[in-house]
């Protein structure tokens, strides 16, 4: 029965090309959302990217893509500046794969973010939000590190445009 409902984790992951949430998860197959995650792990051991974002558990489609990665370094405070960094970011086409602060005690911390859309970063701030959650960045007074995914060139130097005019782009790391 486990093995039969991992199969079917796989497969909805694959074929929904969005994030699932645990809760939904574990609603489909009648199980508990601790369940869940353990599937996932073992998921996970059996060699599947499976990414865990705010928005739920998603397999990366793999595509021939022009895009690329780039890095860069940001700056600012609370949540109305964290939404508009992430608004200019996706408007600009660019999906915002993940935030990186790097702390004098604990090191380079990670999290995964894949918010590729203006619903994608409103759905993430509602949950900000509704948490009252502090960002990362409050650990090294505002900066960080955003992994993006550049379509082109064209929309990474608008993006940084737009960053500058507010005040929150730093520098662009290679």
């Amino acid at each position: 029965m486990a093995e039969t409902r991992r199969q079917q984790i796989i497969e909805m992951l694959k074929k929904r090309g969005e994030p699932i949430t645990g809760s939904e998860l574990s609603k489909q197959f009648q199980v508990s959302r601790q369940v869940i995650v353990q599937d996932i792990a073992l998921i996970r051991a059996q060699g599947y990217s499976i990414l865990a974002t705010p928005s739920g558990y998603i397999i990366p489609i793999d595509k021939e893509s022009t895009s690329h990665l780039k890095n860069v370094v940001c700056k600012h405070s609370g949540y109305d500046e964290m939404e508009q960094e992430l608004t200019i970011m996706v408007d600009t086409g660019i999906k915002v794969v993940d935030v990186i602060v790097h702390h004098p005690l604990y090191g380079k911390i990670r999290r995964s973010l894949n918010i590729g859309s203006r619903m994608d970063v409103e759905d993430f701030m509602k949950n900000v939000r509704k948490d009252k959650a502090e960002p990362l960045s409050t650990l090294t007074g505002g900066e960080h590190m955003h992994t993006l995914e550049i379509p082109n060139d064209r929309a990474f130097q608008r993006m940084i445009e737009v960053l500058k005019e507010k005040g929150f782009f730093v520098k662009e790391v290679e």
